[in-house]
């Protein structure tokens, strides 16, 4: 059974900082890009940064760009998203996802079950 499961989702004052991590099982994500989305309560899932199966490229959302980092250990099989200068707008639960294609989670594709992130003004 493949699964995904994040951690590090917490309060947090605006400004401060969180580290998410994402921990796959049950098939390597290894040769897959991988990626972070976030949704709030009724509103769509909106992507937020994707990370290539090697590492070399990422990319970001324009709304955290500069502010959040993707990264990944293949050796650990987890994904990473270190988040500065948090702003009350990045309130949202955060889901990791993988394989991604062209920065969309496909109809095989796997979700993590999210980690609510609240920031406070």
């Amino acid at each position: 059974q493949v699964q995904l499961v994040e951690s590090g989702g917490g309060l947090v004052q605006a400004g401060g900082s969180l580290r998410l991590s994402c921990a796959a099982s049950g098939r390597t994500f290894s040769s897959d890009a991988m990626g972070w989305f976030r949704q709030v309560s009724g509103k769509e899932r909106e992507y937020v940064a994707v990370i290539s199966w090697s590492g070399t490229s990422t990319f970001y959302a324009d709304s955290v760009k500069g502010r959040f980092t993707i990264s990944r250990d293949n050796a650990q099989n987890t994904v990473y998203l270190q988040m500065d200068s948090l702003k009350p707008e990045d309130t949202a639960v955060y889901y990791c996802a993988a394989p991604i294609q062209g920065l969309r989670v496909g109809p095989r594709g796997y979700w993590g079950q999210g980690t609510q992130v609240t920031v406070s003004s």
